[in-house]
């Protein structure tokens, strides 16, 4: 999948009039949060950060620091042409420039995914931003197995008609047990008529509400709930 991008600068003329943009988007990227992988590609059986989950790590503090976002297509026969904008409560802006991505069905599904690939791409080459680790070279290389991760058994098997013995040796490789970080919330820390919508967000990210002790344990880190973290957990998991 061939990716072809032009970065360009708005405001054409020197950069002092692009001071205002640049000043906040600064500020801007130190509150980013993380990229985070919350879709799986089918393909690759790999997580990745989806288009949403990019959003999320950067809007609410491109918006509090007075930028805005916005992501406009270019006529295109081959795929399709996608330019990312932050525009500047000032009136400055600053342009990703134009990233083409070519559709790999010519339908509206391969459109569709062409779309949705070159918005994510285009969004976090301006913003800086990555996914916590590749979803596309990495998932693609050859799977390696250390020898001590290995399990190999003595197995007989028998002919059915003959019945013939024949022993052989099976590898399998033994489950490793991985660390899942699960964070808790407690939205109790905000006002009563924040707190339905709080709800309602952590239940569309698949967190998971105990009665018992009244707070929230999701999969992932939520930005726009950083305020109300109570600990971060990590299980065991085989």
């Amino acid at each position: 999948m061939a990716l072809t991008q032009t970065t360009t600068a708005n405001n054409k003329g020197d950069n002092n009039m692009n001071d205002k943009i640049f000043q906040a988007f600064i500020a801007a990227q130190k509150q980013f949060g993380p990229a985070l992988k919350t879709s799986t590609n089918p393909h690759f059986r790999s997580r990745y950060a989806d288009l949403s989950a990019c959003v999320e790590a950067v809007i609410d503090s491109l918006n509090s620091n007075g930028i805005g976002l916005v992501q406009i297509t270019h006529p295109c026969e081959s795929g399709v042409t996608v330019e990312t904008i932050l525009i500047h409560e000032s009136g400055q802006t600053m342009s990703s420039g134009s990233l083409h991505l070519p559709a790999s069905k010519q339908d509206a599904q391969g459109y569709g995914s062409a779309l949705t690939y070159a918005r994510r791409y285009s969004l976090m080459a301006i913003c800086g931003i990555a996914p916590e680790d590749d979803d596309g070279n990495k998932a693609s290389k050859p799977i390696t197995v250390n020898a001590k991760d290995v399990k190999v058994e003595r197995v007989s098997l028998v002919n059915k008609d003959t019945g013939e013995v024949t022993e052989v040796l099976s590898a399998t490789k033994e489950p490793k047990k991985s660390r899942i970080e699960r964070t808790i919330y407690d939205i109790r820390t905000l006002s009563d008529e924040q707190q339905p919508a709080a709800a309602e967000y952590l239940k569309q990210h698949s967190c998971e509400y105990s009665e018992a002790l009244g707070v929230w344990t999701c999969p992932i880190r939520l930005q726009r709930l950083q305020s109300c973290i109570v600990e971060k957990v990590a299980n065991e998991k085989a």
